[in-house]
């Protein structure tokens, strides 16, 4: 069976007072899911703005993967195939 599909996403950074936030949104086209990271510079660091926005999408990015799996085994679940391993941990976004 051929199967092809595309999934749409966007990213949003937003830096403010030594914070970047990002937010990633994935359309899948039946599932809507948004996931956050967040990276601080510490006060006492040179402050280089792209290693935030890398940290903090890197964080969202796994937010975001954590979510879509979480939503995969739910639907293993309700297919009746569900996965045979603990429940995923909590996720700190930062």
């Amino acid at each position: 069976m051929s199967y092809t599909a595309e999934w749409k996403t966007h990213v949003y950074l937003f830096e403010e007072e030594h914070t970047t936030k990002v937010r990633i949104e994935l359309d899948t086209g039946t599932t809507h899911l948004t996931g956050h990271g967040t990276a601080r510079c510490n006060p006492t660091d040179k402050d280089v703005p792209e290693i935030g926005d890398e940290l903090a999408t890197a964080r969202a990015l796994e937010n975001l993967a954590l979510q879509l799996k979480r939503t995969a085994y739910g639907d293993m679940a309700a297919a009746g195939t569900a996965p045979r391993h603990a429940p995923l941990p909590a996720y700190d976004l930062g």
